[in-house]
């Protein structure tokens, strides 16, 4: 059981303690800490337990990590989009910026914010997203997965494929997040299968997020467009229409063997490292289940910031 305590984020770790244990060690917290909310407590400590609503799934182009700090279209749309969603309990997180060889889920109580980018301003080296790791939620998903062997890692934190989004859906960093890492020595369908076997998350208030681009060719950017609005090669747009089609008629087969899509494809997905996670959304996506596309723009020729959710029609 973890309690966690906003402000200056004292956390206190208590095991196999009884209610009765519980209350008196929350006497003994000092007074700058008695005042948060009370439900800011239960929030983080409550158990994984299944509901009757089933979470919606995201998979959010995140593009620049610029946008962590700047105000736009696609800031705007991971925003509103997070309005429409019910607060999860916590968050598993498939970001394109941390691949392992194997598969492994961060086991930290207070994951650190990994800038890993270069050449950006001091601004955006001196943010923070102080959102909480959750454990024993790490522990659940290990023991969760069958097919293949997680190791719990407590070295990672939340990079910035994950937390320049996030941040922009719980600005007050209130929501549990473990990230799960993408394994770079397997093929699609192994990431596919993967995701299946963390439904079970869904029925218990965790929010599954991807977070990649669709179309991700930064040796092909367009330096001198980066400031339009929208601007994007024929080849990319060619290769987001079909992947989009693909996604919306429900055709996992093929996304998954995406490297037989043609040309303009495999120049859409030089590497598969930010295309990868929106696999892992589709494949806990239920038969009856709509997708909703939002974010649907290309910039700077080659890199897509195309999000979807996918809920209940």
């Amino acid at each position: 059981m973890i309690v966690y305590i906003k402000g200056n984020y004292y956390i206190n770790y208590i095991y196999k303690m009884e209610r009765r244990k519980f209350l008196e060690s929350l006497a003994l917290i000092p007074i700058t800490y008695v005042a948060m909310k009370i439900n800011d407590v239960i929030k983080i400590t409550e158990p994984f337990t299944n509901t009757e609503e089933l979470m919606p799934l995201l998979f959010l182009g995140h593009g620049s990590p610029m946008n962590a700090i700047e105000e736009n279209e696609f800031v705007t749309g991971w925003r509103d989009i997070g309005k429409t969603i019910p607060k999860p309990k916590a968050i598993i997180c498939i970001s394109a910026h941390w691949e392992t060889k194997g598969t492994f889920v961060t086991a930290t109580e207070k994951p650190d914010t990994i800038h890993d980018f270069g050449g950006f301003p001091k601004e955006l080296f001196n943010v923070q997203y102080p959102a909480p790791g959750n454990p024993e939620l790490a522990k659940e998903t290990k023991d969760t997965i069958k097919n293949t062997t997680v190791g719990l890692d407590t070295k990672w934190g939340l990079d910035h494929g994950c937390w320049s989004v996030i941040s922009r859906l719980y600005p007050k960093a209130d929501v549990p997040i473990i990230q799960l890492s993408i394994d770079y020595s397997q093929a699609p369908q192994y990431h596919y299968n993967l995701a299946k076997e963390l439904s079970t998350f869904r029925n218990k208030g965790v929010l599954i997020v991807g977070s990649g681009n669709i179309v991700h060719n930064l040796g092909m950017v367009a330096w001198d467009k980066l400031d339009a609005s929208e601007y994007g090669f024929d080849w990319a747009k060619e290769a987001s229409d079909k992947v989009k089609k693909l996604i919306l008629s429900n055709d996992h087969k093929q996304l998954i063997n995406y490297q037989s899509l043609g040309k303009e494809v495999a120049l859409a997905v030089p590497t598969p490292e930010h295309y990868l996670p929106l696999l892992y959304v589709l494949g806990l996506k239920k038969e009856n289940e709509k997708v909703s596309l939002f974010n649907d723009k290309l910039v700077a020729g080659s890199l897509s910031m195309t999000a979807l959710k996918i809920d209940k029609a």
